[in-house]
């Protein structure tokens, strides 16, 4: 069973996401994609930590402020985002090929919660450039959304 955005409520909301979560808990999954279910959850969670601590590496301030800027108000108008699914993020540690999905759950569980409680100054984003926790956490719904098309529960 592949897991299907469509026709579902696509709120870009922490409360979603976690819900998300909450279902693929203690469920078998496989990828379709270059990414294990196990390194999806971790990049995902990276991601987010990084929207608080600092991305290890980011694209020029000028790309950020065009490019960047424009693929960010394209996807957040669609309500969704496509990229390439097999590409970590820049300078990020390589993606353990672990397979206790449910702690790469767990870890991106705490990212969203603690994003959610997050009070302090957020880190430019590494293609987006500076966005409110507001975007930021349209950008991190979206980007596990278009991560799930590659889950299927087995």
């Amino acid at each position: 069973m592949c897991i299907n955005l469509k026709g579902r409520s696509n709120t870009l909301t922490i409360a979603s996401a976690l819900r998300r979560i909450d279902e693929l808990t203690n469920k078998s999954l496989t990828s379709t994609g270059e990414f294990t279910p196990y390194q999806i959850f971790i990049h995902c969670a990276q991601s987010v930590e990084y929207s608080m601590s600092g991305y290890p590496e980011v694209r020029p301030e000028i790309f950020q402020k065009t490019v960047g800027k424009v693929a960010f108000s394209l996807f957040s108008t669609k309500g969704r985002m496509t990229h390439p699914l097999d590409e970590p993020i820049p300078g990020a540690p390589t993606l353990e090929t672990g397979n206790d999905i449910d702690a790469a759950l767990l870890r991106l569980r705490k990212a969203y919660t603690d994003f959610e409680q997050y009070n302090g100054p957020l880190s430019p984003h590494f293609t987006y450039g500076e966005l409110t926790k507001e975007e930021y956490t349209i950008a991190h719904v979206m980007h596990i959304n278009n991560h799930l098309e590659e889950l299927q529960i087995s």
